[in-house]
């Protein structure tokens, strides 16, 4: 009687093996079992297909830290993030590679004990203007702000990835290709050129550009914005352009020092429109572009080009141009992805463009 009621549990077991299909992956050199929800029996929409491991490869970390050298991914945390990729066309007709859930170590915790050694500490200590490239084994390299990496509302969105899986069409069954190599995926970015493959080296750099700093200015004021590229004005800002879209964010202003500002929105236009003409949307901006934007006590964040012109999350930069006179005017800037406000610069007197 015992060896039939065994056998019969075994036999149940092994049905549900069969029509869940649990597959073994080594993922890292770990064991790890993935369930595939082939029967569609739960609500998770994501866990459908199979998931395939992604060889990473060694990754330093360099730069502006005091203890650099290589990344020990054993001891860090899985995060997945879904995504939708494409790739930059002309206007209007950016080509669609694919929808994919991205298993794999988010740059938060990778970067996260890396003890900040900042070139311009004694100008300006705070983090808000550091930036980092990230290289792959081909020398490719992209961009990305420490801004963006620790200060967003939601966290762990950019990962180097370790496994992938489709997330395909219930209707077409349509299978998009699959990368082969392990993967740095930006899960806010709208168009997909800085999820380059096989990551290899991070840069930690501060942003290479002198202002004079008055801590604790009051009032401050700058009557206009001037645009630089490299240490050419191309532009200067004195009113906002007609073509720009006005905005009103309603918001809790929480900043990581002083905590609540303030419960009022936040009315402005959208700053990527404003800048559009001086700095175009290209593949290389897309993937390098670098800006900075400093206020007139010489205050400044470094922003990468695809958090201001290449999100998809709506949850965009504002230019808020104030009355005439009005201190931390004539023109401030909020950042409507950010937990903190920190990044909400005062009286903004230049805007630095890097390519």
């Amino acid at each position: 009687m015992v060896k039939q009621l065994f056998l019969f549990f075994f036999l149940i077991i092994l049905m549900g093996c069969q029509e869940n299909q649990v597959i073994n992956k080594n993922i890292s050199n770990i064991n790890e079992a993935i369930f595939i929800d082939s029967a569609d029996m739960t609500n998770n929409f994501y866990d459908n297909t199979e998931t395939f491991h992604l060889p990473v490869k060694e990754l330093i970390i360099e730069g502006e830290i005091s203890n650099p050298g290589k990344v020990d991914f054993s001891s860090l945390a899985k995060h997945s993030i879904i995504v939708k990729e494409a790739l930059l066309g002309s206007a209007g007709s950016d080509r669609f590679t694919g929808a994919f859930r991205y298993d794999g170590y988010s740059l938060f915790d990778i970067l996260e004990k890396r003890i900040l050694k900042k070139v311009n500490s004694e100008e300006f200590s705070p983090v808000i203007d550091l930036y980092i490239e990230v290289e792959n084994d081909k020398g490719e390299k992209i961009v990305l702000s420490w801004g963006e990496i620790f200060y967003p509302n939601n966290l762990h969105r950019i990962i180097i990835a370790s496994a992938v899986s489709r997330i395909v069409p219930s209707k077409t069954k349509e299978q998009w290709i699959l990368p082969v190599a392990s993967k740095l995926v930006i899960g806010g970015d709208l168009i997909s050129e800085r999820n380059i493959s096989n990551p290899v080296k991070i840069t930690v750099r501060s942003y290479p550009q002198s202002f004079p700093t008055v801590k604790g200015m009051s009032p401050v004021y700058s009557p206009k914005a001037r645009i630089f590229k490299g240490k050419k004005i191309i532009g200067e800002l004195t009113s906002i352009p007609e073509t720009s879209t006005n905005v009103t964010f309603n918001t809790i202003f929480y900043g990581r020092g002083k905590g609540i500002h303030s419960t009022s929105p936040f009315t402005g236009y959208l700053l990527k429109e404003v800048l559009v003409k001086q700095y175009p949307v290209t593949q290389e901006n897309l993937r390098s572009g670098i800006m900075c934007i400093a206020g007139q006590d010489g205050y400044r964040c470094a922003f990468s080009y695809s958090e201001i012109f290449n999100r998809n999350d709506q949850q965009e930069f504002l230019l808020i141009k104030t009355d005439s006179g009005e201190n931390g005017g004539l023109f401030r800037l909020f950042a409507a992805g950010d937990f903190f406000s920190d990044r909400a610069v005062k009286s903004v007197s230049e805007i630095h463009l890097l390519d």
